[in-house]
């Protein structure tokens, strides 16, 4: 039996917040062969982190199947939570980062963790705000996102 081709994607994602907490929004863009679609959404009270780890979220989700992932994020936290493997640690740990310290936003860390077992995922930080056409769009997108909570408070 033929093994089946996974399919690679590469997904860029942003979050941001108006105030940390505030109106919030995310931006992703899918690309996958000729293939583009772009996504936000947001949230009228939250913070940049839970943007940043919804955008991620958001992205893996729009996956249809099993994937091979490169995930693009200008969030270091995001990055190195589960580059550097923090994520399966704080999961093995109960979700504590130590100790004492709770993580924070288990609710999007188990969700996170979930898609990550559904696909091949690695994540590259890119700079924000450079020379990065695709990581400066989807800060557009999180931003305007962020514009449309704000106006709903």
């Amino acid at each position: 039996m033929a093994e089946e081709k996974i399919t690679e994607v590469s997904i860029y994602t942003d979050g941001a917040c108006s105030g940390n907490p505030g109106p919030g929004g995310y931006g992703v863009i899918l690309l996958s062969g000729p293939n583009r679609k772009e996504l936000s959404g947001g949230e009228a009270e939250t913070t940049n982190n839970r943007m940043e780890l919804l955008a991620a979220i958001v992205g893996l989700s729009a996956l249809k199947r099993r994937c091979a992932v490169t995930l693009y994020s200008d969030s270091k936290y995001v990055v190195d939570m589960v580059e550097q493997g923090w994520l399966a640690r704080w999961r093995a740990n109960g979700w504590k980062r130590n100790r004492t310290e709770a993580a924070k936003n288990i609710d999007l860390l188990e969700r996170l963790w979930e898609l990550l077992q559904a696909h091949q995922v690695k994540f590259i930080w890119v700079r924000g705000h450079a020379d990065n056409a695709l990581n400066n769009r989807c800060d557009e997108l999180a931003v305007a996102a962020a514009a449309r909570f704000a106006k709903k408070k």
